[in-house]
């Protein structure tokens, strides 16, 4: 295994839309919500273990997350943790994570990844990471892991990419948001699109380098701490230093900036398990295409259903059709699957009238 592979995976978010399973003070990555016998953090650890190094692994989370990381993934040292003192989105904490490895090793290269993503061909998924890592290692590009499209989902930002070779590594053309079903059938049809899995692989030059040219002032920030990281002085300047970085996603910072930027479509059975009516994709069904985790629960004249309930906990349903029915922690959801963009609007109001224990 290459002692010069890294592994950032980001796991500082809260995870609303799977409220009331993923709140602030447990939010989905630590949660076991496939009923797996593994949360997703763990799972995405341990498929990263077959990649790099464990001790190259890194996870960037919130300060409170901290001891909930370290009691999951056994073996991590407070070191391979590294924590924001505030949610500043995505170019912030891959920025702070390079200049830490940059202290270790100046010829990284990295893969950055979410904590929370379902994958389901880890064979593939690891041919393809260790072909990436070996030609950022030689390039100055960088590159991102498209996912071959299945269907024109709306719910992904899509990558256009320029078909100009057989090789899987291209170079990409544009970047699109979640588009409308028409736009998204077009895209599908074109043959010259993947979804964005908001993976990326790159040497820690190439990316140092993009922070420098095009996210001057954030990089400048964290700059000024060299010398300090992994130091008993990081933690004062990282407090200071943090809070003062513009909030901005690596996507459209640097990824949609760059000049020098490829993609990799794979097929490794992908999900970011976004919603619960992603997470109803990949459960078993039963005869009337009820989704449900929990060993009591009794269901009549109900279909199309998920249902996510404590497993000591007795449950009748009867004459649901297309309904989300969680219960966690003293909470029950019971809300209409093609309505659950609401949750993070639910969410929301009970912020503003509730007790700070039910969000």
């Amino acid at each position: 295994m290459n002692t010069d592979n890294y592994c950032i995976i980001m796991a500082g978010g809260i995870g609303s839309r799977f409220w009331p399973m993923s709140r602030i003070q447990h939010p989905k990555q630590f949660i076991d919500i496939l009923g797996t016998g593994e949360t997703l953090i763990q799972q995405t650890y341990n498929r990263f273990k077959k990649i790099c190094p464990e001790e190259n692994i890194y996870i960037v989370t919130n300060e409170i997350y901290k001891n909930i990381t370290k009691e999951q993934l056994t073996g991590i040292t407070d070191e391979q943790i590294i924590c924001e003192p505030t949610m500043r989105n995505t170019a912030p904490c891959i920025a702070y994570a390079n200049y830490k490895i940059a202290a270790k090793n100046p010829n990284a290269n990295i893969i950055v990844a979410p904590s929370d993503h379902l994958i389901l061909k880890e064979d593939e998924f690891v041919r393809v990471m260790e072909m990436a890592l070996e030609h950022a290692s030689k390039t100055d590009c960088l590159l991102t892991l498209g996912i071959t499209p299945s269907r024109p989902d709306t719910g992904y930002g899509y990558i256009q990419f320029i078909e100009e070779n057989d090789t899987e590594i291209k170079q990409v053309k544009t970047f699109t948001e979640k588009p409308d079903l028409e736009t998204a059938k077009q895209f599908i049809a074109s043959g010259d699109f993947c979804w964005n899995s908001g993976m990326f692989i790159w040497s820690l030059k190439s990316i140092q380098t993009a922070f420098e040219t095009l996210l001057p002032e954030m990089d400048n920030i964290f700059k000024n701490g060299l010398g300090k990281y992994n130091t008993s002085e990081e933690y004062d300047f990282i407090q200071k230093a943090y809070v003062t970085c513009e909030s901005i996603s690596i996507d459209y910072g640097i990824m949609e900036k760059s000049e020098d930027v490829f993609v990799i479509s794979a097929n490794i059975g992908w999900s970011d398990l976004g919603t619960w009516g992603s997470i109803y994709t990949h459960l078993p069904l039963d005869k009337n295409n009820n989704a449900v985790v929990g060993k009591n629960v009794m269901m009549y004249d109900s279909a199309n259903n998920i249902v996510n309930v404590p497993q000591d906990k007795l449950v009748v349903l009867q004459g649901l059709k297309d309904y989300i029915i969680v219960e966690s922690d003293n909470i029950l959801l019971v809300c209409k699957k093609e309505e659950e963009q609401k949750i993070k609007q639910f969410v929301a109001d009970i912020k503003e009238t509730k007790d700070k224990k039910f969000y």
